[in-house]
């Protein structure tokens, strides 16, 4: 074989090992980075006693309002303020439902009707579970909070819910 020949096959052969060694990289390296979502505070909630107006908490929420965002939630998140929560806002007051899928922190769901009352909970939701949670009653705005947070707050149903927009 002329010199020329296997010079080029030498080549060839020490390419493919360079880029086959390259190529090959730890599992470390080939993890997907992905970025972390941001709570963004657009609007503020409160939520007190019917009878006598007491305000048993306050919120800093950000708003579920597009398809996208309804569908999204609080999905592929990993925290969430024990002062913040998740307002789902619907066109219309119907039974809604709600899962846990690529949700990675437990929630209470809180289900509010068109007058703003309380109407029922879905408490300590598992993450990442797929069974649906349905409201009891009629709802057109889903409150989405760290479980735990309705009883340690005294919520129940009947409860008055009021949000600003910032």
């Amino acid at each position: 074989m002329p010199r020329s020949r296997r010079n080029i096959g030498l080549i060839s052969t020490v390419l493919v090992y360079v880029l086959l060694i390259t190529s090959c990289k730890t599992d470390a390296e080939k993890a997907i980075k992905t970025e972390t979502i941001a709570f963004t505070k657009e609007g503020q909630l409160t939520i007190s006693e019917a009878e006598n107006e007491t305000i048993l908490t306050q919120l800093d929420i950000e708003f579920a309002e597009s398809e996208y965002e309804i569908q999204t939630g609080l999905m592929y998140r990993n925290t969430m303020k024990k002062n913040q929560g998740m307002l789902f806002v619907f066109p219309d007051n119907d039974v809604r439902s709600f899962y846990m899928k690529n949700t990675n922190i437990p929630l209470d769901i809180i289900y509010v009707n068109s007058e703003f009352k309380i109407v029922s909970f879905q408490k300590n939701a598992k993450p990442l579970d797929e069974t649906s949670l349905n409201s009891r009653l009629p709802a057109k705005y889903v409150l989405e909070i760290n479980a735990g947070l309705s009883d340690t707050w005294g919520l129940s149903e009947g409860n008055i819910v009021a949000f600003t927009r910032d």
